[in-house]
């Protein structure tokens, strides 16, 4: 019998058993899917200061054992998570947040896994969690604008293929976008992850091979993929993106190889960055577009706040020094701060919509009648600077403190009207275009003083705390690198050589 509520097509093992959206599940729920999966293990997790997801097993005992751990958690030792707190008084509770919770796909015996909130001794949310950040920054934009902010990040990885003696169907480097098996030898562990992803809840829209492909001795081979998201609630997007690289990670050791999400590898090879897409929404109705299917003066002013905070943005999109070997000319990775429509070379781009289409379907099957509508596409707006070395939940709630700046802003959209442009402004006929605009930061250091300047934005309605922009800003700056990424690019050998030491980021 399917389950109620239609839900019986999707791919969510939980939603589909329990007949309900993850926001109305309950504690007895889940003991309800303990009992019926034979579930024996119960795993919390929780983010740390360094972006990756964290693990805490518990040997289920009996259901008084289940329901005290769904209701009251455990303590964990903050100061071992977060660089910045206090040794002195680092206890802090692991809390259940039930609408996360759902069954490991990599364990031999059953198990439970839920993501947690973190408190402090008195009950209070920790000011430096991950989860807590981003469900601030969502509260406080909603709460000044009337509008909700969505979110899907695009997730780009390498894989790491071993020799395989002769390379019967070689990949072309810098030339891998969007091949197919037998050319990408890693596009079924690709298609896997798609595939565990929805079990567990994580919605994502498409998988594909990228540009890069980097030979090895003996026939191995470093192969690039893309997982892109769907739209979410801004916490809901971060939470994913975190599961997203957990998955993709369980994945590639079952089949023996290695992914990084590291933002570069190597000089003249692609790098790998976690655009990040939005869009505003009011009702549940985008606002992107206007009446007459143009960019809407809401868009333009989260623009123009994304361009206001773009460059303190890399404190949290851009943790270590390889990002800032990525963020260099003519590799489709912004350098300048500015935007424009279906323009990579912009740091703020407004992809191809379905605005100006109708029926498309109907000029290439005779069968679909004309009229039809053409579906629902959202039009949303990307920021590039991001790369998967970002602390997810600091990165989404960033960019929704820059959206709130811009929607309440009187300077958003001169702002917005002053960068925007619609050249390639790497091409040396526009090296004037280039010369009127700011640059982004140049590396760790350098965002490290972008963030600290303008803190007040992020501080603004307590969303981030000082402790916690203190915290970010002291381990960009323990890096030391404002000489050495100069260094880095004119050596390809050593800046190789040096990138290793970031493959396992975030």
């Amino acid at each position: 019998m399917a389950p109620k509520g239609g839900f019986d097509l999707t791919a969510d093992a939980l939603v589909r058993f329990l007949g309900k959206e993850r926001q109305a599940f309950t504690r007895e729920d889940l003991v309800k899917v303990v009992k019926a999966n034979e579930v024996r293990m119960v795993n919390l997790n929780f983010v740390g200061g360094d972006g990756r997801l964290k693990s805490l097993s518990f040997a289920l005992r009996s259901e008084r054992h289940l329901r005290e751990l769904l209701e009251s958690g455990e303590r964990v030792d903050g100061s071992s998570l977060f660089r910045y707190v206090d040794p002195a008084r680092s206890d802090i509770y692991v809390i259940p947040r039930y609408s996360t919770a759902f069954l490991n796909p990599f364990t031999p015996t059953p198990t439970l896994n839920i993501l947690c909130a973190y408190f402090d001794a008195e009950g209070t949310p920790v000011d430096v969690a991950p989860e807590h950040t981003v469900t601030a920054a969502r509260l406080a934009l909603t709460k000044a604008t009337g509008l909700e902010l969505y979110t899907l990040g695009e997730l780009e990885y390498y894989a790491f293929l071993p020799p395989v003696g002769v390379d019967l169907f070689p990949a072309t480097p810098q030339r891998n976008y969007h091949e197919s098996a037998p050319f990408a030898r890693c596009k079924h562990m690709n298609e896997e992850a798609l595939h565990v992803l929805a079990s567990i809840g994580v919605r994502s829209k498409y998988g594909h091979s990228e540009v890069g492909a980097i030979p090895t001795e003996g026939g191995g081979r470093i192969e690039q993929y893309e997982i892109e998201m769907e739209l979410e609630p801004m916490d809901e997007t971060a939470d994913h993106i975190v599961l997203a690289k957990w998955v993709l990670r369980n994945i590639a050791a079952r089949h023996g190889v290695s992914v990084t999400f590291s933002p570069k590898l190597g000089i003249g090879h692609a790098g790998s960055g976690m655009h990040v897409h939005m869009a505003a929404m009011k009702k549940g109705k985008n606002v992107m577009v206007d009446d007459r299917q143009e960019l809407s003066e809401t868009a333009r002013r989260v623009i123009g706040g994304l361009i206001k905070l773009a460059p303190s943005l890399t404190a949290f999109g851009n943790t270590i020094p390889a990002s800032y070997l990525r963020l260099v000319p003519h590799q489709e990775a912004p350098t300048c701060v500015c935007w424009g429509g279906m323009n990579r070379s912009v740091l703020v781009r407004v992809p191809l919509g379905w605005r100006h289409v109708g029926n498309l379907s109907a000029q290439v099957n005779p069968t679909v009648k004309r009229g039809a509508p053409p579906g629902k596409r959202y039009q949303t707006v990307e920021i590039r600077s991001p790369d998967g070395s970002a602390n997810a939940h600091l990165l989404i709630a960033g960019i929704g403190v820059a959206a709130r700046w811009g929607l309440a802003s009187p300077d958003a959209l001169p702002l917005a009207e002053q960068t925007r442009v619609s050249v390639n402004i790497f091409k040396e006929e526009h090296r004037d275009v280039r010369a009127r605009l700011k640059e982004l930061p140049a590396s760790c250091g350098e965002s490290a003083d972008c963030l600290l300047e303008q803190a007040k934005f992020y501080e603004d309605g307590g969303v981030f705390s000082r402790r916690l922009v203190e915290g970010v800003a002291g381990q960009l700056r323990a890096f030391d690198d404002r000489q050495m990424i100069e260094d880095l690019r004119k050596d390809k050998a050593k800046a190789e050589e040096y990138a290793k030491d970031f493959l396992h980021c975030a």
